[in-house]
């Protein structure tokens, strides 16, 4: 099973250049430059084996949605995304800097401009 979420945009360039300069995915499939066509409102971007749809359509999901990524190496995709100029604030960066929790994951969190909301986690090593 793959599962690839739709996370809504207000913008799509301000999305492309989160998700595309600070955290890395690749785009597949870019908007349509012609502000006519259905297209021009979806970006479809890959980061190895996962794959998300950005949409600006109004029937594509809702602002605020938090999407769980597991990962093998927390720390490296952290400073990665340091490195790209993510910041720790509230409302558009990382919003929650690498944790131990008690159910035995390490995470940390980021919000896209939209307050979406990406929480990556590795299994703590026992």
């Amino acid at each position: 099973m793959s599962i690839e979420p739709f996370i809504k945009s207000s913008d799509i360039k301000a999305s492309l250049h989160f998700y595309g300069s600070i955290l890395d995915f690749e785009v597949v499939q870019a908007p349509d430059p012609d502000p006519e066509s259905v297209l021009s409102k979806y970006a479809f971007l890959k980061r190895g084996d996962g794959y998300i749809h950005i949409s600006q359509h109004a029937v594509d999901g809702v602002f605020g949605n938090v999407i769980y990524v597991r990962v093998k190496d927390l720390h490296e995709l952290y400073n990665v995304f340091r490195n790209n100029g993510l910041k720790v604030q509230e409302k558009s960066g990382i919003t929650m800097e690498p944790v131990a929790q008690t159910w035995g994951m390490e995470e940390f969190s980021v919000a896209d401009p939209d307050g979406n909301r990406i929480t990556f986690g590795q299994r703590i090593a026992q």
